[in-house]
């Protein structure tokens, strides 16, 4: 086979996160309601955010793209797993696999670039708080989107383009509910060092090198919190940016479990796992975690379903 001849293979099977048919119908109910779920929370908070102008600053801005990411990440890989489980047909094209694999990494990364971004934001609010309307203007907060946006673009598109070239020869079956990145790579009959480098860096950026921002971000808050006289103050300043640490652990202990952990040699079913965690999972818990531990949001949500209740005949 020539390098890069990768039509010999049209379609891969998907094995999904289990291969015993009597649990079918209980993992069709329970992802059904996860993604109702996490469409609606998401939903909810950015018709929230956009409707009401106490939250028209920086902070919800970029909540509000971020729980647009949530529900694009979550509908990438969950109404296919929900239709191959109703179809009783578990494949994808290959074309299909590309295409999941290349807007699942943009949105991933995009979750991890903005939770960097909203931990700047709080870090200016808490740290610099006379020159926050300053730094965080408008123009700013558009800039930072967009960067992240062209950043992890850049970052799907670059692996999805690597794995164009690759052959795939005879086995086509993944041990997994949706085309991700690693499994495919190990069923590839040529050379992935070029994707493997990339995963690495990239990889090493996105798991690795954010966190550390994040890490440093939250010691400078912490240290600033330090130095506020009253216990009262201390927890009102902490408070602000709870909801935001809660989901930055969510999503890393899962997301570097999956990539930088050594495991077994049957690592198949940990994978699966945590990959429902950082890509199903938190993208559900994540409006209940930036509405239950925010009072601001709690209240634009009270007003919100109000004003909607109050125009039901």
């Amino acid at each position: 086979m020539k390098p890069g001849n990768h039509m010999s293979i049209s379609e891969f099977l998907l094995l999904g996160l289990s291969a015993q048919q009597e649990q079918q119908l209980l993992i069709f109910g329970i992802f059904l309601v996860i993604y109702l779920v996490t469409m609606v929370g998401n939903i909810l908070i950015i018709m929230a955010i956009g409707s009401d102008p106490h939250l028209h600053t920086p902070m919800y801005f970029f909540l509000a793209h971020f729980s647009i990411t949530d529900l694009c990440l979550s509908s990438t890989t969950v109404p296919n797993m929900l239709v191959n489980i109703q179809s009783h047909r578990h494949t994808i094209t290959y074309a299909g696999c590309l295409s999941q694999i290349y807007f699942f990494m943009w949105f991933l990364g995009l979750d991890v670039f903005l939770l960097a971004v909203m931990a700047y934001d709080r870090v200016v609010a808490i740290c610099y708080p006379l020159h926050y309307t300053l730094v965080m203007n408008p123009r700013c907060c558009i800039f930072l989107v967009a960067m992240c946006l062209v950043l992890t673009h850049s970052y799907s598109l670059t692996h999805t383009i690597l794995l164009a070239q690759l052959s795939f020869c005879m086995d086509n079956v993944i041990p997994h509910f949706f085309c991700e990145l690693l499994p495919l790579l190990k069923l590839s009959c040529s050379s992935t060092y070029a994707n493997q480098c990339v995963l690495i860096y990239w990889g090493g950026a996105l798991t690795i090198l954010i966190p550390l921002i994040i890490i440093i971000s939250y010691a400078c808050i912490v240290a600033t919190i330090v130095r506020v006289p009253s216990a009262n103050g201390k927890w009102k300043t902490f408070s602000t940016c709870g909801s935001h640490l809660s989901a930055v652990c969510l999503f890393f202990v899962s997301a570097i479990g999956v990539y930088f952990i050594p495991s077994a040699a049957d690592s198949t079913r940990k994978d699966r796992i945590a990959a429902v965690m950082y890509s199903v999972v938190t993208p559900m818990l994540n409006p209940f975690i930036y509405s239950l531990r925010n009072k601001d949001m709690k209240s634009a949500l009270g007003r919100f379903l109000s004003r909607k209740a109050l125009k039901v005949p």
